[in-house]
C-alpha cells in the first residue's frame, strides 16, 4: 500500500508531461528540480492523488465486508469525490472523466454495479489504479478475480478494464507466492487464458494481453497503463528505480508510478521504500489507521499469508 500511495505522490507534480520533458531519472523526487513546471501547483510535496485515495477507500470497504458491498463502497467514494475523505488534507484535486461520469450517474439513483461506464472507448485506468487492496483480503485466485471485476463495476464497467485489474491482482498474488515477477506476470496471463477460454471474456482478454507488444507510454488507457507499469517492474531491480522510470514515460505519471509502485513494493518489501519518500508523504497515518485494523482482522487461521 505504501508503494502505491508513495508512487502516486512522487508522479503528482509531473503528471500531464511529455517523456522527453522530463529531464533525467536521478533528478526526480517529491520535489521536481526548480525550473521544472509543476502539474498541480500548490498541491503540497508528498500528497498523493485520486490513486491512492480510492486505494484507500476501497481498504476500508473490504474491511468493512470481505465480499465487498458496492454500495458502501460507492459511498466511499463519493465521500472522496464530495467531501476529500481519504485524502491527506480534504483536497480533491484530480478526477477522473469517466469517474465523474460514473459519479453523474450514481447521483441521478443507477445502482453501482452497472454506473460504470461500459463502451468501448471506457476503458480509462481508474478502476485499475486503485485495485490492489483486493489482494490484501483475498484468500484465492478465485476471490481475487471476483473482487477485482466487481471493484471496477462502480466507475469502469467495461470487460477489457476488469479483467487488467484481475491481471494486476492476479501478478500481485503470484509475487507474494514467491514467484519472480516475470513469472507472476505469465502465470496471471495463462490462468485468465484458461478460465475465459470459449467464453464472452476471450476476446477482451486476448485485446488486453496483446497490449505486451507495444511500447509503454505511460497513458491514461487501461491497457497501456497495466503494462507500462510492468515494463517498469520488469526492467528495473528496485522500487526506487521503478517507480522513476514510471515517471519518466510522462503523461499519467502519478497513476502509472502507483500501479508500478504497488507491485514494486510487494515484490521488493517495506524496507526497499526509501525513506526520505516515506518520510515526505503527508498523513500516512491515514493508510497505517487502515491497514492496523488489517492485520488485526485478518490474523486468523487460513487468512491471506501476507498476514
Amino acid at each position: 500500500m505504501f508503494g502505491l500511495l508513495i508512487g502516486d505522490a512522487l508522479g503528482v507534480p509531473y503528471e500531464f508531461h511529455s517523456a522527453a520533458s522530463i529531464s533525467t531519472l536521478a533528478t526526480i523526487e517529491m520535489t521536481p528540480p526548480p525550473n521544472f513546471e509543476r502539474a498541480h501547483e500548490g498541491v503540497p510535496p508528498g500528497t498523493w492523488s485520486d490513486d491512492g485515495a480510492q486505494a484507500l477507500a476501497l481498504l476500508d470497504a473490504l474491511l468493512r465486508d470481505r465480499n465487498l458491498d458496492l454500495v458502501a463502497f460507492a459511498d466511499n467514494l463519493l465521500d472522496w469525490f464530495h467531501r476529500g475523505t481519504f485524502t491527506p488534507d480534504g483536497n480533491v484535486f484530480d478526477v477522473g472523466l469517466q469517474t465523474q461520469r460514473a459519479f453523474h450517474r450514481l447521483a441521478s439513483g443507477v445502482a453501482p454495479a452497472v454506473a460504470g461506464p461500459s463502451d468501448d472507448h471506457d476503458n480509462g485506468n481508474g478502476s485499475l489504479m486503485r485495485c490492489l487492496p483486493v489482494v490484501m483480503v483475498a484468500t484465492s485466485h478465485e476471490e481475487a478475480i471476483h473482487l477485482a471485476r466487481k471493484q471496477s463495476l462502480i466507475t469502469h464497467g467495461h470487460t477489457r478494464s476488469q479483467l487488467c485489474c484481475a491481471l494486476y491482482c492476479l501478478t500481485a498474488m503470484g509475487i507474494l507466492e514467491n514467484m519472480t515477477a516475470a513469472d507472476a506476470v505469465r502465470a496471471a496471463e495463462n490462468e485468465l487464458l484458461e478460465r475465459y477460454a470459449g467464453a464472452a471474456e476471450e476476446v477482451e482478454l486476448k485485446i488486453a494481453l496483446d497490449g505486451r507488444f507495444d511500447a509503454p507510454r505511460g497513458s491514461g488507457y487501461v491497457v497501456d497503463s497495466f503494462w507500462s507499469a510492468i515494463h517498469c517492474l520488469l526492467s528495473t531491480r528496485n522500487y526506487e528505480d521503478c517507480v522513476r522510470r514510471a515517471i519518466m514515460l510522462g503523461n499519467d505519471t502519478d497513476t502509472t508510478a502507483a500501479i508500478a509502485g504497488g507491485l514494486a513494493g510487494t515484490l521488493y518489501g517495506e524496507g526497499a521504500l526509501p525513506m526520505r519518500w516515506l518520510a515526505t508523504l503527508r498523513r500516512r497515518e491515514i493508510a497505517e489507521g487502515l491497514l492496523a485494523k488489517l492485520r488485526h482482522f485478518y490474523r486468523t487461521p487460513g487468512a491471506n499469508a501476507l498476514f
